[in-house]
């Protein structure tokens, strides 16, 4: 690696090149372009989401103040705001899209040996939605309620990485359990989700393609107990039964025995009930993998802190998933480089070196093992424990 590089162009240097030429040339990104490539917009936003930066005009000054790098950053000219915003309006978003899954398959292997805190060989996924607020007049079509526009950033996370194996961006009309008909996971895998995806067809169609679901359940499902298992009460289990579904549509939709675990959770002082079609675990370990779907709350959070996916520098729907997208490839380019480097930092010191360090002509790793850094970023103990 060439030392003399800018720290930016060392951490783009673990982008697989080849693999972002491929999803440019699959929806013809460069067709009839003369200058600023679909390269140059992905450094150009990823700087922007490195650097925290607010306005396309605060991307065009704060790139413009090292004119002697940019060519070395990957840039062939300077960067105009109108020219970053016109790509962001016509460059097709699904370039970033396919792009970003390809750093998502790169990213998973690297975390598979991951702990859970859990003896499960299975790999548990949690399924969610967090809504991204936009102003109506500018974003009309995104139209949500009616005086508010919204989209949905809709999650499939794995939990033993913290990297998301599925997102989709859709309005903030699009109810979350219609979700579940897009994903797809491997036979084995346990979903865990709160109660907003109790939908017994789509329940039973994971079922049939052997996916094991913990899910919160509601207060008006009908069902009528089969089997009372024994449970051990100091732990907070309050029951462990065998149902079978009794509404006139629920037992169509879902015409086998279900499993229904009781918890109290003393430190939250709530009584939950969950519902499951794997009999095997002990109902504890049901309880323990339900509470391990906070982790895609902590994520949504740390993401909308950290990440520039609340204010946009575009208003087109274009524009919005575009930087979604590269957003999203930026927090898992950030992923790898931790597991290359071998880095002990938290994710969200290692982005805040980052910031500081991006324009500096030192060794990436350098920037990692300086000890002012590691003393001036100390990792919240209120932030997610990311990777």
């Amino acid at each position: 690696m060439n030392h003399a590089a800018t720290v930016f162009s060392q951490l783009m240097d673990f982008v697989p090149y080849h693999r972002f030429q491929q999803c440019v040339e699959k929806y013809q990104g460069n067709k009839w372009v003369q200058t600023f490539s679909c390269w140059e917009q992905f450094l150009a936003m990823s700087y922007a989401q490195l650097r925290n930066k607010e306005s396309l005009r605060h991307i065009e000054n704060s790139l413009s103040a090292h004119p002697n790098k940019l060519y070395h950053m990957g840039f062939r000219s300077p960067v105009k705001r109108a020219t970053l915003a016109a790509a962001n309006q016509k460059r097709d978003y699904r370039i970033y899209r396919d792009f970003a899954y390809s750093l998502i398959d790169l990213a998973l292997p690297l975390y598979a040996g991951e702990e859970l805190g859990l003896e499960l060989k299975n790999t548990i996924y949690a399924l969610d939605s967090t809504t991204i607020d936009l102003c109506l007049s500018l974003f009309p079509w995104a139209a949500f309620r009616k005086t508010k526009a919204a989209v949905k950033l809709h999650t499939l996370l794995d939990l033993r990485s913290a990297i998301p194996a599925f997102l989709d961006i859709t309005s903030g009309k699009v109810h979350d359990v219609n979700i579940l008909d897009e994903i797809v996971l491997p036979p084995g895998s346990i979903l865990v989700m709160d109660r907003a995806y109790l939908d017994f067809k789509r329940l039973y169609h994971l079922n049939l393609q052997s996916i094991f679901f913990v899910i919160r359940s509601k207060k008006n499902f009908k069902s009528r107990r089969i089997y009372t298992h024994p449970v051990d009460k100091s732990k907070g289990l309050i029951c462990d039964q065998t149902i079978a579904l009794t509404g006139f549509y629920s037992q169509q939709y879902y015409p086998q025995y279900l499993r229904k675990v009781r918890y109290n959770d003393y430190e939250k002082e709530l009584k939950l009930e969950f519902l499951s079609n794997n009999f095997a675990l002990p109902p504890i370990t049901i309880a323990d993998i339900y509470h391990l779907r906070w982790q895609i709350e902590l994520f949504f959070k740390w993401i909308k802190q950290h990440l520039r996916i609340k204010a946009f520098f575009g208003t087109s729907d274009n524009a919005v998933k575009t930087q979604i997208w590269i957003a999203i490839s930026t927090y898992v380019l950030a992923a790898i480089l931790k597991k290359r480097l071998n880095l002990s930092q938290e994710l969200y010191t290692i982005l805040q070196i980052l910031d500081e360090t991006l324009t500096e002509d030192i060794p990436i790793l350098q920037a990692f093992t300086n000890y002012a850094y590691q003393n001036q970023f100390q990792a919240d103990p209120k932030q997610l424990c990311l990777l």
